[in-house]
């Protein structure tokens, strides 16, 4: 068997623990500690995140689309795909570490998916972007960290409050799109979407086609608001 081999690591921002980018063949698995967050092999998860949102969204015009996590970028070239050529993507990456290995050691996995006229990438925390104006964007993805219960960073947790909701559904447009990845089920957070006024969808899915571990996907829309 061909051995893993670490490439990088870099620092979660808190400074507490190391993220370790590592490498086996063509295959690519991104870890903190002994948890892999991601593997280039478990795309199936991540691409519903993307696929199911842009359905739901297919009738805007000049869709405008926020994408928290960057990950190994199977969100963001789902959704690449799923969209028209008058799309805006902007995804927010909290760890500059992640756009550089997407742009090295993993540039081939990302396909060019970075240069896309249509996507911009912002080194930043996905909340700020999400606070900085209302009646912005027409979907809201969430891959971060491993969604509501996260083990990254614990900033990461404002996300899924009661308020963070609020604050997401005011700036989705009527019609828009909260999209939630998760490692499994949680129902609190199923009660704070309902609490912050979203309709609540909850669907079950696999992080390889119809194999591989259960994850959950949230998708809540911003229904209510004329």
């Amino acid at each position: 068997m061909i051995p893993w081999i670490q490439l990088h690591s870099a620092k979660t921002p808190d400074g507490q623990q190391e993220l370790r980018l590592k490498q086996r063949g063509s295959e690519f698995s991104i870890m903190l500690g002994t948890n892999e967050l991601m593997n280039s092999r478990l795309s199936g998860s991540e691409e519903a995140l993307a696929k199911l949102s842009c359905q739901r969204i297919a009738g805007h015009r000049r869709p405008r689309i926020l994408i928290g996590g960057l990950g190994m970028g199977f969100t963001l070239r789902a959704a690449l795909a799923e969209l028209g050529d008058n799309a805006e993507i902007v995804v927010a990456e909290l760890v500059p570490a992640v756009v550089a290995w997407a742009r090295g050691p993993m540039a081939e996995i990302f396909a060019g998916s970075l240069d896309d006229p249509r996507v911009t990438i912002h080194e930043t925390d996905v909340g700020q972007l999400v606070r900085s104006a209302p009646i912005a964007w027409d979907a809201i993805l969430l891959d971060v960290d491993n969604g509501p219960e996260g083990i990254v960073h614990k900033g990461n947790d404002a996300l899924y409050s009661v308020a963070g909701l609020a604050a997401a559904r005011t700036a989705l447009r009527p019609g828009g799109v909260l999209a939630v990845w998760s490692q499994g089920p949680d129902a609190g957070f199923t009660r704070r979407l309902k609490q912050a006024g979203f309709a609540v969808e909850e669907v079950n899915t696999r992080a390889n086609g119809k194999r591989g571990a259960r994850h959950v996907i949230w998708i809540a829309t911003n229904s209510s608001r004329s």
